[in-house]
């Protein structure tokens, strides 16, 4: 297969309104190995110009149509013959800005339920059928009541009566539900429909082709500068610095710091395999003590992450200098971090990857960002590793997040509870993977719990910590609902945990599902 220019595939552009859940809508795309591209939608008219896609979506979003400023879709979008489908704000506003009517004051839909199909459509063709009800996930105030000229109800909910609306002759969509959402759980295959049937998008783009192109474009940003990338020893920023050494060879200087909340034996596993077997420039950075000693008396989660992040830049920098200076500064930021942490729309997202550099480096720096799995998710990050090379021990790992376990150790951060949960956590894993359920849980982990219980052992009071644990499943890092281990595997863990980490005399297993939501537990 030759290298592929990304200006040869067909594209989907994705207008972004500001919903949080944006980037689902791409993944859904890509999944069906079609290039697709997010831009928000100030931004919308300049990029359908430049990147003449093969149909557009537009996404949900907080905002109302209603409002005296309501963000709308380019005109020239609705008016140059390409298939459109709109999500939930999507809808709306393609029904307010092609004639039709929304409303506010109606019984708001959010969560779970249920769409009536009425008429047959292109968008769920071999999907779905006329006259059955199927589940979906809602979320929406206002709605839409009267229609734009050309368009027929195709589906109905009970507080949503016009649910998806369809305009065959012109290839306009919209449903009032979210289709990227795993709640819905045909979404995917209606989205196929518009893609590969609807758009005809061939799917010509593969993680073969992300590497080719994202090397070259490594070599024009970088030019003859020097990198140095930032490791943490999880997935993201050992296949960025695989990546980039593929690319710019020995311009690249990765710097593995120890900030002292790391998983036990994760240094000597890092250094082995980036100095041994890739042979790439390796800088380790024993920076415990200056972490720690910031972090002392620290409770508040995210001033946590935030004195993480400055001290990693400091560390960075001060590293930079020692080879004669550093041109970019490279780390593993992936979608998932720039969608939370940065709103397109101004809207109400809050920064939930703090730790990340996602807005930019300190003024003071003179480096700039290198971020070349800035497009990426999870999965796909994944797969790339895996057409780098990169070993399964390492691609397969579970996520493991930039302030280690600081967000790990709720309250205090002390030397005792950090060693009670390096100890617990290496019980918890060993157990998960003995019982070779470690590739069927997105990520799981201990949490030393910043309370202490009474307990009996023995003939003896205890007064001690509490251990909670965690494990998740997820397909795309931005949704996810509790495992379900048998009690019989948990009792097993609880009890070598007891016995065999001093300090512990309790522990208990987190249920809670978060759709949608941050997998971190802080």
């Amino acid at each position: 297969m030759e290298p592929q220019d990304k200006q040869s595939h067909d594209k989907i552009l994705i207008v972004d309104f500001g919903s949080q859940v944006t980037q689902l809508i791409a993944r859904r795309v890509r999944e069906e190995k079609v290039y697709c591209e997010i831009v928000p939608y100030q931004k919308a008219a300049e990029a359908f110009a430049a990147m003449k896609p093969k149909a557009v979506i537009l996404s949900g979003g907080p905002a109302s149509v209603l409002d005296k400023n309501a963000p709308f879709a380019p005109k020239e979008i609705f008016n140059a013959g390409v298939p459109v489908l709109g999500i939930c704000y999507g809808e709306q506003a393609m029904a307010a800005q092609l004639g039709g009517t929304v409303e506010g004051g109606h019984h708001r839909e959010f969560g779970r339920a249920e769409v009536l199909i009425v008429e047959d459509s292109a968008l769920f063709e071999g999907v779905w059928k006329k006259g059955e009800r199927y589940p979906v996930w809602m979320s929406h105030g206002d709605r839409v009541t009267a229609l734009p000229k050309g368009f027929r109800v195709v589906g109905t909910s009970e507080n949503a009566p016009i649910a998806m609306i369809a305009d065959e002759a012109r290839k306009f969509y919209a449903t009032q539900f979210h289709l990227e959402v795993m709640h819905t759980p045909h979404g995917a295959a209606l989205l196929r429909n518009f893609v590969r049937k609807i758009a005809s998008a061939r799917g010509d783009w593969t993680m073969r082709a992300f590497k080719d192109e994202a090397i070259e474009k490594i070599r024009k940003q970088v030019g003859r500068g020097k990198v140095i990338c930032g490791l943490s020893g999880g997935v993201d920023s050992s296949v960025a610095a695989v990546l980039l050494h593929e690319a710019i060879g020995d311009q690249l200087t990765c710097v593995f710091v120890d900030h002292g909340l790391l998983r036990l034996g994760e240094a000597q596993k890092v250094v082995a395999l980036f100095k041994g077997h890739y042979n790439i420039p390796l800088i380790h950075v024993d920076a415990s003590a200056t972490f720690l000693s910031a972090l002392g008396g620290v409770t508040d989660p995210e001033e946590k992450r935030k004195t993480i992040g400055k001290l990693f830049i400091d560390v960075f920098d001060a590293e930079a200098k020692k080879i004669g200076g550093a041109d970019f500064l490279a780390q593993g930021t992936l979608y998932p971090d720039v969608i939370e942490s940065v709103s397109f729309t101004g809207g109400p997202s809050v920064t939930i990857k703090s730790h990340h550099n996602v807005g930019g480096l300190p003024a003071r720096m003179k480096m700039k960002l290198v971020e070349p799995l800035r497009e990426l998710f999870k999965d796909e990050v994944r797969a790339l590793g895996r057409e780098l090379g990169l070993p399964d021990v390492f691609v397969g790992r579970h996520p493991f997040p930039g302030p280690g376990l600081a967000i790990r150790c709720p309250g205090e951060i002390t030397l005792e509870k950090l060693e009670i949960l390096r100890l617990a956590d290496e019980i918890y894993i060993e157990e998960i993977r003995r019982a070779g359920l470690y590739d069927d849980i997105w990520q799981a982990f201990a949490v030393i719990l910043p309370v202490k219980t009474v307990g009996v052992m023995g003939d003896r009071r205890t007064y001690d910590f509490v251990v909670g644990l965690r494990a998740v499943q997820s397909t795309d890092g931005m949704t996810a609902d509790f495992y379900a281990f048998d009690m019989a595997f948990l009792g097993r863990v609880a009890t070598r945990i007891i016995n065999e980490v001093k300090g512990v005399n309790r522990v208990v297993y987190d249920v809670t599902s978060k759709p949608p939501g941050t997998i971190e537990w802080e």
